[in-house]
């Protein structure tokens, strides 16, 4: 973004997907003396509006409006919700059993004569 400067900033052409016409194109954003809107506004780029699903312009929306936009200047949201961390660093681990087998833990109760014959 900082490469490209001011000026293909602005030339983004940036879209308000918060408030969808109803012929399903979406208003430039920014309004003008006194225009009202249903919903508080949230800009992107209209390649950013196009290329995202029903669902994340959905989320993108209820963020912005979770923020309370109260004061001067208008709070951001984040237009994509943040990724997840997986649950350990071996991945999915599963569901454990009571006890230990030697030390060993497994998923799976039937394992457990596995185990036991190894130890």
């Amino acid at each position: 973004m900082a490469e490209k400067g001011l000026r293909a900033w602005v030339k983004e052409n940036w879209v308000d997907i918060a408030n969808k016409r109803k012929d399903g194109s979406y208003p430039k954003c920014g309004r003008s003396g006194g225009e009202k809107r249903k919903n508080y506004p949230k800009c992107v780029p209209i390649a950013k509006a196009r290329a995202m699903s029903k669902g994340q312009r959905k989320g993108a929306v209820a963020r912005k409006q979770a923020k309370s936009n109260t004061g001067p200047t208008p709070s951001r949201a984040a237009t994509f919700a943040p990724k997840r961390k997986k649950a350990a660093a071996g991945g999915y681990m599963g569901r454990m059993i009571q006890g230990e087998l030697g030390g060993v833990k497994v998923s799976n109760p039937s394992y457990e004569k596995y185990y036991k014959g190894m130890l």
